[in-house]
């Protein structure tokens, strides 16, 4: 079992349930998909860009990426309908819960100058999105594979119906959220929740 599934089981979902007033544990927010996205737009000029970002992509997650394709022609940027410009991967279950302890543990600890992500990345229905600026702060990268430097974007679906109750789950997971006064002053109810 997966280090953080078997943290989830133990403890975060009964701190959740005296928290939330929830009776049933299914009633409790849970991790359900964590989706990554990677833009290779400049795989229009060179296509090994493509093969390196989706070899970098699958040791990253342990999952072969689907390539997405222009859906229509922009001629500014020299893409043609149907050609790859992305890569997208969906993690679930097992996966999911390995590669989100992994991007917590490793990958943004090792972010140069690194100050906190940003509680206000709530989409309004629990679910939280993050971007990474190079691919290479996971340690499965071998720097000297890395010709052109890539980011990628990160969701973390949560079956949580409130930003307030997904950021309390995203919380007691260990997501280093950073708190000025700021951010508690815009968002008063993800300040409350916290605070219990």
């Amino acid at each position: 079992m997966a280090r953080f599934k078997e943290r989830y089981e133990r403890e975060i979902v009964p701190q959740l349930m005296r928290e939330l007033g929830c009776t049933n544990r299914l009633a409790v927010p849970r991790l359900e998909k964590i989706v990554v996205n990677m833009g290779v737009g400049r795989a229009a000029q060179d296509r090994k860009l493509i093969d390196e970002a989706l070899m970098h992509l699958s040791l990253v997650t342990g999952q072969r990426p689907v390539v997405t394709r222009a859906r229509q022609a922009i001629s500014g940027f020299k893409i043609r309908r149907g050609f790859p410009v992305g890569l997208k991967v969906t993690l679930r279950r097992l996966r999911m819960y390995e590669f989100f302890d992994r991007l917590i543990s490793v990958a943004i600890p090792r972010i140069r100058d690194f100050r906190g992500l940003d509680p206000l990345a709530m989409d309004g229905r629990g679910n939280y999105t993050l971007g990474v600026s190079e691919v290479a702060v996971f340690p499965e990268i071998d720097l000297d594979t890395v010709t052109y430097p890539q980011g990628m974007d990160v969701t973390i679906v949560t079956t949580a119906r409130t930003d307030a109750a997904g950021y309390r789950l995203l919380e007691l997971f260990g997501m280093p959220f950073r708190r000025p006064a700021a951010t508690a002053a815009a968002n008063p109810g993800l300040a409350v929740q916290s605070a219990q």
